[in-house]
């Protein structure tokens, strides 16, 4: 049973959390109006809508974005931007959850004084 507490561990602080969900929640929202513009869009030029995702997944996806910048100038392929996207927000998730388990522990330790 050892075996699978960190995969356990690492779940709970990227997804069992109020500040991963909410981050999450506010993420996939993000992705879902992206994608579901083009059905309600008139014009047929591209629009900034995706910009939003990106936004909140940055810094994370700001290497992503130079990593395909990098790798296929200026025609990398849209599914490395949306696994980016994905990997990106899994990330940041990660690093809330890391974030708020220690300021809860900081909190409960008594203070030194």
């Amino acid at each position: 049973m050892k075996a699978d507490r960190p995969i356990r561990t690492l779940a709970r602080l990227t997804f069992a959390n109020p500040a991963s969900a909410l981050y999450l929640a506010l993420v996939g929202t993000a992705v879902a109006v992206a994608a579901a513009e083009p059905l309600w869009s008139d014009t047929a030029e591209g629009s900034l809508v995706w910009v939003w995702p990106a936004l909140f997944t940055f810094p994370a996806f700001g290497f992503v974005a130079w990593l395909g910048e990098s790798a296929w100038a200026a025609d990398a392929p849209a599914w490395f931007f949306a696994g980016g996207l994905l990997v990106s927000a899994l990330v940041q998730s990660l690093a809330l959850g890391a974030t708020l388990r220690a300021l809860r522990g900081r909190r409960r330790e008594p203070s030194r004084a």
